[in-house]
């Protein structure tokens, strides 16, 4: 038989309890508003942790193929992490795997990513350029600060252009 006084919780372990239950409960809110939403500010997150999945397999590519010079490694690049942005900003970012086809947000993020491709081809050309050769962790530092200025201006095109509840007529 257990005694009766270890049956009863103590009210403050009560409150912890509930405090830590309230806690995890927002925070799952939160995420799910995050994952879920389609207010402006979740789906800017999205856009950051695509375009962040999306850089990284460019910085990949690039490396790998920087032996064939940086201008056609940042080609590959570009052209890479392009089609896979696009796609997961047509299905997790804008959820509009629905209304936008794969071929018209490829087409569409697609001319949109050949300013980022023309801005980085420039900026390797200046770096080169002024610096001479240079390593490619120094190129890929100037690609992404590039792209990430750049990555701002797309954000706002592809919300209000591509994935927009108007392209479900153009679809």
């Amino acid at each position: 038989m257990s005694c009766p006084t270890l049956l009863r919780r103590h009210p403050a372990v009560d409150a912890v309890s509930d405090a830590a239950d309230e806690s995890a409960h927002r925070v799952r809110s939160f995420l799910q508003g995050l994952r879920d939403g389609d207010a402006g500010s979740a789906q800017f997150a999205r856009f950051v942790f695509v375009g962040g999945l999306s850089s990284a397999l460019y910085a990949v590519l690039f490396v790998v193929l920087d032996g064939f010079g940086d201008q056609p490694a940042n080609l590959a690049g570009a052209i890479g992490s392009t089609l896979l942005a696009n796609e997961l900003h047509r299905r997790l970012t804008f959820h509009a795997d629905g209304r936008v086809s794969w071929f018209t947000a490829q087409w569409e993020g697609g001319g949109l990513a050949v300013v980022g491709l023309v801005a980085t081809s420039l900026a390797l050309a200046l770096a080169h350029h002024l610096l001479g050769d240079t390593t490619w962790q120094v190129n890929v530092l100037l690609i992404g600060a590039v792209t990430g200025a750049i990555g701002l201006v797309r954000f706002v095109a592809l919300r209000a252009w591509v994935f927009t509840t108007r392209s479900f007529q153009r679809g």
